[in-house]
């Protein structure tokens, strides 16, 4: 029952990030990705800092150095993944950063020196030929599914790095809190160097802003390694399939978003490719 709730917990911080991709397509209709960013990270920064003042107290070097790499990382995904939203379905966006999973073990392979398992394997020819589907239906490779792909490489190499970190220092709430608030210095810093920065200009876009800030940051970035604490990896992989499903279907009824049969196939295969290490895993027990 306890890890039940961990899992219950792991799946609405799944399901709160697969929001941002619309929300953050709207806003991006009438405001720079960069200045989108900066907002939206600041403003969970600051709500974070206010509610855990002490745990970031307690917070040295270590942390501060931690924080600010993967904030780096991820300052390179969300880059990549706003470029993406600008030409590009929501689900599609979606779908392919979700690859990451698949990009994982690929890289873990790398690192170690060591060929990838059959499972591995298996699973990224699926996404590929999920991808291939998705690129058909558009006539070929886009600039917004060569982004998301990139987004799903650097979103598997902040992953590695996370846990790499994560486990020299007990303070990982303090490290996150740092790694937000890295991505929204950054942000800030590019939206004036390439942008003309301006606050949202209407109640509309404020409400968007605040609901990627408070939902998506500050519940989605922050509790995901507390939820994954007592979830096991491969759970945790399998549950990773809701924030594209659910990405689908708010693009298909929010942003009208159509799929042809093409994409509709892609979008299966690619949710299997991430689902099938679990599911092959769970047969052979």
């Amino acid at each position: 029952m306890q890890n039940r709730k961990y899992e219950l917990l792991l799946a609405a911080v799944i399901a709160a990030r697969a929001t941002s991709f619309v929300f953050s397509k709207l806003v991006l209709l009438s405001m720079d990705k960069y200045n989108l960013m900066a907002l939206r990270f600041l403003a969970a920064f600051v709500l974070l800092v206010i509610v855990f003042h002490r745990e970031v107290a307690r917070g040295g070097r270590r942390e501060l150095a931690a924080g600010a790499a993967i904030g780096f990382l991820y300052y390179l995904v969300m880059s990549c993944e706003l470029t993406a939203l600008k030409t590009t379905a929501s689900s599609t966006v979606s779908l392919l950063e979700n690859c990451s999973i698949l990009f994982v073990p690929l890289f873990e392979a790398l690192l170690l020196k060591r060929f990838p398992d059959g499972t591995t394997l298996l699973s990224a020819l699926t996404a590929l030929l999920g991808v291939f589907c998705l690129t058909a239906q558009q006539g070929g490779v886009s600039g917004g599914v060569a982004f998301g792909l990139l987004a799903a490489a650097l979103y598997a190499a902040a992953i590695i790095l996370t846990a790499r970190v994560s486990r020299k220092t007990e303070h990982t709430l303090c490290v996150g809190i740092i790694q937000v608030g890295t991505i929204g210095v950054l942000a800030l810093g590019s939206s004036f160097a390439f942008e003309s920065p301006h606050l949202p200009a209407g109640g509309g876009q404020w409400l968007m802003i605040l609901v990627l800030a408070v939902v998506c940051t500050g519940f989605g970035f922050t509790l995901q390694p507390v939820a994954q604490s007592h979830v096991s990896v491969e759970r945790a992989g399998l549950f990773c399939a809701i924030n594209p499903a659910i990405a689908a279907v708010l693009g298909t009824v929010i942003l009208h978003e159509r799929f042809g049969f093409f994409s509709a196939a892609g979008l299966l295969l690619i949710l299997l490719s991430i689902a099938l290490p679990s599911l092959l895993r769970k047969k052979s027990v």
